[in-house]
């Protein structure tokens, strides 16, 4: 049977050929999603522990920070370097320009840094500093230049044991009129009694040699607006500290020699204040911080892996049953001549593995081509986004598109075959249009559809309330149970198709038949074979409701995401004087002349304390500015008089917090818990807490569609040579809005291969109706209807179909794209559902053109055919 298969597959390759092209393409959609979902898993888990460099390790605080950490980790044996998670503040000064930068220290390894030197070195000794290129812009100096650092430290005084006499105050006033310019004492020193030291704030300054210019090609430290380098030395004594220890230690990063798991367990044993991770464990552990939990990166690629999987075996499955049913009566004759049943059978299997893997290795070439292309391509075009440039497929990514591919192939040409055996072999050979069908299906399809359809929808609304609930999240339960509930329903559906697909193509088809004779040939015909009318729109519903479910889910996932950014940083932009100082008058009409800025309201800023003692930035929002921020909860309760603050730090449910202000003493304040990370306060509630009447900060909101960095860069640039500090939520918003609009493009392309699945599927199902009918064509022609008149009948009836199949897909697309979006970003609390009109708008015309020119080379070929020819008996 083997040379048989083979003469078979060389005789019918033009047909096999368009099988072959849908299970190509679906192959191709499983590699391309695997391959780039890795990639992109890859690229974000890199961008979130990008402070951590390339370490093996990365050791946190279980609660506040470690003592003696270093000492610990460096004594363990196995590690070859380790060094303190720190980073510090210090403003530099050239000439009357000024800018506050973030430092980090020095790596002590090249594979535990994070910043790239781009120009000159790294510091190595005291007093050097390696800066942002645009910090070095700002100030106007260059690599061997020198910049004036300024820092705060506090310095021991006289210890005293009792109260001083008239003769020491006078000779403290004396030195004090006599300190140096560098050592001013401050008026919050703390006069202490006993044998307790005292100390007093005092202003420190350091000439810093620039030694070199740095980037940071993962934007490891973009939310601090760039970061430079010093000596660990400098960076603790520019933050004031003493000591190491003094300043507090978060974690460690740690370079390993040797076994990762034998030094992270005795690492484990040393530090028992910290947790030790491995570097895409702290990636895992930050996006679980960040989504409220569960890994929502991952469980996005896994869902859409799963979603890709189901779509192509459907499309292949149907591709493949109208390649058989082609070629029944040739089975029919093989059965003539003796073939046994179990030969045929075997025959269509070996086909169908043959061509299941050749068409299988194909797609994973393309696949990967696809995936190599768009990582290319995006790490070009989109700026600051952390995506790899580099597909590095594993080998599951290869093994798993072949294996599915061919089973799916086999799967899909077992029931047809098995059905085509059955058939006797002189009812087969007998001159008809096609194997007989029954006008309605069983029952036994009807109830396999309802328990199908039911159960799954069943099973996806249970998942969304998981996900909501946040059972079995961190196990990825919801997610399971989720693709499960869609893949049932969706197959239920599909399954009683022949059911229900007729009646809608119908009703749609009435008004469309009042157009023309052809229009009204073409409605008849779509639902005088229930099964061949089914069997045409599944194609065109399989790959429009994965469009539409990807492009719902993901827009609504962005939405959501936006909000929850907009709660988190309500403020676009603030500017703020150093140490609390007041702003010039001229600075707030500078900063509205500043393109992309659309308002700028002055207002007052200071540190406050909640009742556990943490220090808050708190800003006032004035009567009638609450529209500036972007969260809108938090906008009406200003409006209403009532304060807004963080919510990690009251009661949800909570009315009401005592905050500690200026004054030193604590205020019952109304408020209003919301995500935000800074206090808002009314104007009442900042003049109940003390705060000053200085106009020290600016609160900004910038125009639509303006670019933050740009903007946020521009700002600086305007204020070099003020003393002030500018910040930047927007800078983040629209950094994490650019991830999410880049991984839409990603699936946005994959997805239109499902659209040429789908036309392929089409033009194959629509191939077989035109053979069925080719004596019921022909006598159309022989009583008067024109080639013309053929083609606008089968191009409208194409269209008509595939117009139904597209509102079908739309409409279970929406779906399906809600309760994806729901189960994989349940644990968001305001979840937002968004319906991508263009998207749709865009599909539905791509659906009726894909119908057009699916039509396109079976009229032809009906129209070419002579009446007479048609007609005759094979």
């Amino acid at each position: 049977m083997l040379r048989l298969t083979l003469a078979q597959m060389r005789r019918s390759l033009p047909r096999l050929v368009a099988a072959g092209i849908a299970i190509v393409l679906g192959s191709a959609f499983v590699t391309a999603t695997l391959a780039a979902g890795d990639a992109i898993t890859r690229g974000g888990y890199d961008s979130i522990t990008a402070r951590y460099g390339s370490a093996d390790l990365v050791a946190l605080a279980n609660q506040g920070v470690l003592v003696d950490a270093a000492e610990r980790v460096d004594a363990t044996p196995g590690v070859r370097s380790a060094d303190p998670l720190l980073v510090g503040q210090t403003r530099f000064e050239s000439g009357r320009r000024t800018a506050s930068q973030t430092l980090v220290p020095t790596p002590s390894d090249p594979d535990l840094g994070s910043l790239e030197v781009v120009d000159g070195r790294a510091p190595t000794a005291q007093d050097e500093v390696a800066l942002p290129a645009p910090t070095a812009e700002r100030l106007g100096v260059g690599v061997g230049d020198t910049v004036t650092a300024t820092w705060t430290a506090w310095r021991d005084v006289e210890p005293t044991t009792a109260a001083p006499s008239a003769d020491a105050t006078a000779d403290a006033a004396d030195s004090e009129d006599t300190a140096s310019d560098t050592a001013t004492s401050d008026d919050t020193a703390t006069a202490v009694s006993g044998d307790v030291t005292e100390q007093e704030p005092v202003d420190m300054t350091a000439q810093v040699t620039v030694v070199g210019l740095v980037d940071d090609p993962r934007g490891a430290w973009s939310g601090y607006g760039g970061a430079g380098l010093a000596t660990l030395a400098d960076v603790v004594r520019w933050s004031g500290a003493a000591n190491l220890d003094e300043v507090g230690v978060a974690g460690m990063a740690i370079a390993v020699d040797g076994d990762v798991a034998t030094v992270r367990a005795a690492l484990a044993d040393t530090l028992t204040d910290a947790t030790v991770l491995t570097r895409d464990e702290a990636a895992e552990r930050t996006l679980k911080q960040y989504t409220g939990g569960g890994n929502a990166l991952m469980m996005l690629v896994l869902g859409f892996a799963a979603v890709a999987l189901l779509v192509a075996a459907l499309v292949i499955s149907n591709t493949f049953q109208v390649l058989v049913a082609q070629r029944t009566r040739m089975l029919a004759l093989l059965r003539c001549v003796g073939a046994r049943r179990s030969q045929l059978r075997a025959s269509v299997m070996l086909e169908a593995t043959i061509l299941g893997i050749a068409a299988s290795l194909s797609g994973v070439v393309l696949g990967l081509g696809l995936a190599q292309g768009a990582l290319s391509l995006l790490s070009r075009t989109q700026d600051g986004v952390p995506l790899p440039t580099t597909a590095h497929p594993t080998l599951a990514n290869v093994l798993l598109p072949i294996l599915v591919g061919t089973l799916v192939t086999v799967g899909a040409a077992f029931v047809p075959a098995r059905a085509a055996t059955r058939v006797a072999p002189v009812a087969a050979l007998r001159p008809s249009d096609a194997p007989s069908v029954r006008a309605r299906p069983g029952r036994v399809r009807l109830a396999f559809s309802l328990l199908l359809t039911v159960g799954g929808l069943v099973a996806l609304v249970g998942a969304v309330l998981m996900a909501r609930n946040g059972i079995g999240v961190d196990g990825m339960l919801p997610l399971a149970v989720g693709v499960l509930g869609g893949a049932a329903s969706f197959v239920g559906l599909l399954v009683g198709a022949a059911l229900w697909i007729p009646r809608v193509v119908s009703a749609v088809g009435r008004p469309v038949a009042r157009i023309s004779t052809s229009a009204r040939l073409a409605a008849a015909n779509t639902v005088r074979n229930p099964r061949r009318t089914a069997a045409t729109s599944t194609a065109l519903v399989i790959g429009v409701t994965l469009v539409v479910m990807m492009s719902t889910g993901a827009t609504s996932a962005r939405v959501s995401l936006a909000n929850e950014m907009d709660e988190r940083g309500p403020i676009d932009l603030v500017v703020q004087g150093a140490d609390d100082v007041a702003l010039a008058p001229s600075t707030f009409d500078d900063l509205a002349d500043v393109a992309g800025v659309a308002e700028v309201v002055p207002t007052r800023s200071a540190t406050v304390q909640n009742a556990d003692q943490s220090v808050f930035q708190a800003f006032v929002v004035p009567a009638g500015a609450a529209d500036l921020l972007r969260d809108g909860p938090a906008a009406d309760a200003l409006s209403a008089g009532r304060s807004v603050a963080p919510k990690r730090w009251v009661d949800e449910n909570a009315s009401t917090a005592t905050l500690i202000g200026p004054s030193g003493t604590g205020q019952e304040i109304e408020i209003t818990p919301r995500g935000s990370d800074d206090v808002l306060l009314t104007s009442a509630a900042a003049d109940t807490l003390g705060l000053a009447d200085a106009t020290n900060a600016a609160l900004v909101r910038l125009t639509p569609g303006a670019d933050a960095a740009t903007t946020m860069l521009a700002v600086n640039d305007l204020l070099v040579e003020q003393d002030v500090v500018v910040s930047s939520s927007a800078a983040e918003r629209q950094s994490n809005e650019q991830i999410i609009d880049v991984t839409l493009a990603v699936v946005i392309g994959l997805l239109g291969v499902a659209v040429i699945i789908a036309l392929v599927g089409v033009a194959n199902t629509l191939s077989l109706s035109v053979i069925e009918r080719r004596r019921e064509s022909a006598t159309l022609r022989a009583v008067g209807l024109s080639r013309r008149g053929l083609r606008w009948m089968l191009a409208t009836e194409g269209m008509l179909i595939a117009g139904v199949g597209a509102l079908i897909g739309t409409a279970l697309g929406l779906l399906y794209g809600w309760a994806g979006a729901a189960t994989v970003f349940g644990t968001m609390g305001d979840l937002r559902l968004h319906v991508p009109w263009v998207h749709v708008a865009l599909v539905m015309v791509v659906a009726l053109l894909a119908g057009l020119a699916a039509s396109a080379l079976p009229a032809r070929s009906a129209a070419r055919t002579p009446p007479v020819a048609a007609l005759g008996v094979d």
